[in-house]
């Protein structure tokens, strides 16, 4: 009797229009398997088998509670997009985990979809998305914020609540003042983008920052243009005490290419 064979789908990283494939670098994807690119007309996914024992509906559901195996699956994900981005006139990165079963499914999503593809290509063709992260020192920003508690003739006990007061009042004031500044930094990125977002700020635990995130920006930016952001952000960086920027990327177009979310 022939060995059975876990049924086998195909995993989509990206969809691109003028892909040099020989130009990718790289030619494994998720679990090491091997990439290839699937033509249907103009656009180009780029795929690899997958076995469904491990990345099926419910096999996936388990699996992306794994921190390890998802952080893997990610990097891999995420090499293979990068890669895209490099080779292709453009590329819209699909999300993690976008699994189809068979090639017909894949041309079917190509064919159906192709007038949202298009548009999202045309949007990224010849840009790059950026990152934008601002993070404030709430002591520095509270220092400037205090005024000083009026304690002159009154006991310790009510002097100690003035302080008290006063150190509750600056704080509110200094989270005030570190959200508008966030909102003129994201305004002043956004003009020298073709479009822009503002995502949650990132967990403490991951951004492994003591201040708050008070600004973590996406931008998609003409290419020609990317010195200039670089230039815009060192300026912004110097307009406020206690906030410090980092400019992070090229990246892929993760936060701008939403076809198939």
């Amino acid at each position: 009797m022939a060995e059975e064979h876990p049924e086998q789908a195909l995993w989509v990283y990206a969809v691109t229009t003028g892909l040099a494939a020989e130009r990718l670098g790289t030619d494994r994807g998720v679990g090491g398997a091997p990439v290839r690119p699937l033509t249907e007309g103009e656009l180009t996914a780029l795929v690899s088998p997958v076995d469904l024992a491990e990345f099926g509906e419910e096999a996936l559901r388990r699996n992306l509670e794994d921190l390890d195996w998802l952080a893997a699956t990610a990097r891999a994900h995420d090499t293979v997009v990068t890669a895209a981005a490099r080779a292709a006139t453009a590329a819209v990165p699909l999300r993690l985990a976008t699994v189809y079963l068979g090639e017909d499914r894949v041309r079917g999503l190509l064919a159906e979809r192709r007038a949202d593809f298009t548009a999202a290509l045309e949007l990224l063709a010849g840009r790059t998305e950026w990152g934008v992260k601002a993070y404030a020192d709430p002591d520095a920003l509270a220092e400037d914020a205090a005024a000083p508690a009026e304690g002159s003739g009154q006991g310790a006990g009510t002097a100690y609540l003035l302080r008290r007061k006063a150190q509750l009042s600056a704080r509110e004031a200094a989270q005030r003042e570190a959200a508008a500044h966030a909102e003129h930094l994201h305004t002043a990125l956004a003009r020298l983008a073709v479009s822009a977002r503002r995502h949650p700020p990132q967990d403490p635990a991951l951004s492994r920052e003591r201040g708050w995130m008070v600004l973590n920006g996406a931008y998609l930016v003409d290419d020609d243009r990317a010195e200039e952001l670089a230039r815009q952000v060192e300026a912004l960086a110097g307009t406020r005490r206690g906030v410090r920027l980092e400019l992070t990327g090229p990246w892929p177009p993760y936060s701008f290419a939403g076809v198939v979310q």
